[in-house]
């Protein structure tokens, strides 16, 4: 009944391991999937980005992509399916299983022919069944420390360019009081390592502006014992000296406190004085001045 000449045969789908809880399987569909085997899986939550990728790992994507007199199939809205299937498992927890086969797919968009699912009691809610921590979407705030109003909120893939803009606006001496280094621009992989993050393990605010541009940004890394976590932070050079770095810093302590985490560490260069006077006002207290000019500033929480 549904009349989609051309349109390439998909699945769609989620299941739960044992080891790793929920996972979304996308790959070719159709009566011969399990022969043809053209599929991949990852840990939701999804976003657009990941949603990408994983399509990207399969033979198929390359139809989808278009060939000869053969229009490209909507991507956009292929990713939408596989965004809202992970959300729906986190929503609904007695989902363990669920196959969307087939999803037909052409530049029309998408249109799902048969699906199956199994369900069970559930034990914990949808989200805490994930391996990876989903957008934890109630700790952004606005904020008007520096005199203009900002969002504070965690970090997305998406972004990426952002990230890649603020590091384009600093001196070159604050990228060096930042990473140690002489760097102009970061690569797409070390921007993705920034960005694309599990906030169970670790943590990342940006604050981001009127314009939707990201104006800094300050990141940990807690060791699995929850004892200590280390502290990084840059704010772009024309927001210095307005009270941007001490939000960040003050949320990022106000996060580590209430996750129990026990202390907060740096390392800061004995030239970075704006930073090492920061640390004072937050009541960091200098380690030992090492021989390598950099302080290790920590603040027991």
């Amino acid at each position: 009944m549904a009349k989609r000449p051309g349109a390439v045969e998909l699945i769609v789908g989620a299941a739960t391991d044992a080891t790793f809880g929920p996972v979304i399987l996308f790959g070719q569909g159709g009566t011969a999937v399990e022969v043809i085997a053209d599929r991949a899986v990852a840990l939701p939550p999804l976003n657009v980005a990941l949603a990408r990728e994983v399509i990207f790992r399969t033979r198929i994507s390359r139809l989808l992509a278009g060939y000869r007199d053969r229009p490209a199939a909507d991507l956009d809205a292929i990713c939408g399916v596989l965004i809202r299937t992970a959300q729906l498992i986190a929503d609904i927890p007695e989902i363990v299983e669920l196959d969307i086969n087939p999803l037909l797919a052409d530049p029309r968009g998408v249109i799902a022919l048969d699906a199956r699912m199994r369900v069970a009691p559930a034990r914990r809610s949808g989200s805490e069944r994930f391996a990876v921590r989903p957008y934890p979407q109630e700790l952004e705030e606005s904020n008007t420390a520096s005199g203009t109003p900002v969002l504070l909120r965690p970090i997305r893939p998406e972004d990426e360019a952002r990230l890649k803009q603020l590091i384009a606006q600093c001196r070159p001496e604050d990228i060096y009081f930042r990473f140690f280094t002489a760097v102009r621009e970061l690569p797409h992989s070390q921007l993705a390592r920034f960005t694309q993050i599990d906030y169970d393990r670790e943590m990342a605010f940006v604050a981001i502006g009127a314009e939707s541009e990201l104006l800094g940004k300050v990141r940990t890394i807690t060791d699995p014992d929850n004892e200590e976590a280390e502290f990084g932070i840059l704010v772009r050079s024309d927001m210095q000296g307005k009270g941007l770095g001490h939000a960040l810093l003050e949320k990022m302590i106000r996060y580590c406190r209430a996750r129990g985490t026990k202390k907060l560490v740096g390392d800061v260069l004995a030239t970075n004085s704006r930073m090492l006077a920061l640390a004072e006002n937050l009541h960091f207290e200098r380690g030992r001045p090492p021989s390598d000019g950099v302080t290790r500033v920590s603040l027991r929480l």
